[in-house]
């Protein structure tokens, strides 16, 4: 198989989809790999190290485009890349297709197939390939929220973790799961006093044994959301729902409850965010003010750490792209339970049904197409 790597266009997108390293296990097993011109610079590799590694530079990004069997990517497509996409073509990439009407009807106009990382499922329920970008955005949500906290940047003044004589900040992290256990792990370990809230009792009870003293647990409600939101000074929101727009946990409403200069990180933004009020911004312009709380909602927050974030992602995503490669889509995912969730879009048709539920678009089930 023809594998293709372009470079990621989307703003101050560093990320790369492969390491020379990935690429030469892909190539070891017999496929070729082309990588658009300098597509690893930003991440740290140069195109000689992916030329060593067996690969063949192109020069433009349609190019590869046009003659890769499968294109990995990081970031969803975005509008420019559209006319470069053909039917049967496999994407290999985060699509996020619950956040993007315009996305979602482009990719079943175009009748490629659309494997989406981030609904890549194990049967235990764990998201093997979105893990590690949640790790990386989870651990740089505090990092973000401690910065917005300061005057200059728009916020209250606070230092998170307070000193001597001061009281730490209160920050409130909205869901348990790997966004929300790297956070609170950072900001406790910043010294602020954290309530991390899911909707899952035994999630509760096992986040209530391993967490620092200064983690507290409540049960994820909007009457417990809004007795701790005056107290916050920062609100990071990492509730996901596979495949499925996020739940708005904040509405409007409720920001007037919040101190004037709070700050929120919605790391949910990739999912629509569950804050009603978020709006995806950039890494160029990465907050904006509503109601007085500053609001820090990049969509693509791993990609200020290009080199770790590319190397993690790579280390996840390999297995399944060699699987895919050696077998082709249709037989890897009959092969593979936890690639069959990853498809999205195949042939004009949504296979996914949360994505078709967040539309009242159609949905067709996977096992009619593969009979």
């Amino acid at each position: 198989m023809l594998i293709g790597v372009p470079k990621e266009i989307k703003n101050n997108e560093k990320r790369v989809a492969l390491t020379p390293n990935g690429a030469e296990t892909l190539i070891a097993n017999g496929h070729r790999v082309i990588i658009e011109h300098n597509a690893g610079v930003g991440s740290g590799f140069s195109n000689e190290q992916y030329v060593a590694a067996g690969c063949t530079i192109i020069e433009t990004a349609a190019d590869v485009w046009a003659t890769a069997d499968m294109i990995m990517k990081v970031k969803e497509p975005i509008a420019p890349e559209y006319p470069h996409i053909r039917k049967g073509q496999t994407l290999f990439t985060y699509f996020h297709f619950a956040a993007s009407r315009e996305l979602t009807e482009a990719m079943v106009n175009n009748g490629s197939t659309c494997i989406a990382y981030e609904t890549v499922q194990k049967a235990d329920g764990s998201l093997p390939l979105l893990i590690p970008m949640s790790e990386v955005a989870g651990r740089m949500a505090p990092q973000e929220g401690a910065k917005y906290l300061e005057h200059p940047m728009g916020g209250r003044g606070v230092l998170l973790g307070g000193v001597p004589g001061t009281k730490p900040a209160t920050v409130l992290v909205l869901g348990g799961g790997i966004v929300g256990i790297n956070a609170a792990k950072i900001a406790a370990g910043f010294g602020a006093n954290v309530t991390m809230f899911d909707t899952n009792l035994y999630r509760l009870r096992y986040l209530d044994d391993v967490m620092p003293a200064n983690v507290n647990t409540a049960m994820s409600t909007r009457a417990n959301i809004k007795q701790m939101l005056p107290e916050a000074d920062l609100v990071i929101g990492g509730v996901l729902i596979p495949g499925a727009k996020a739940p708005y946990l904040i509405t409007r409403d409720m920001l007037s409850l919040m101190k004037e200069g709070s700050v929120i990180v919605d790391v949910a933004v990739d999912q629509g965010g569950c804050v009603e009020t978020t709006r995806a911004t950039t890494h160029q312009e990465p907050t904006y003010v509503v109601d007085g709380v500053v609001h820090y909602c990049v969509a693509n927050m791993p990609g200020a750490v290009p080199y770790t974030s590319t190397i993690a992602l790579t280390n996840a995503t390999l297995p399944y792209a060699v699987q895919l490669a050696n077998q082709g889509w249709e037989a890897a995912v009959r092969a593979n339970k936890e690639l069959e969730l990853g498809l999205n879009v195949v042939d004009g048709k949504i296979v996914y049904e949360a994505v078709a539920q967040a539309f009242d678009m159609p949905y067709t089930p996977l096992a009619s197409m593969l009979g």
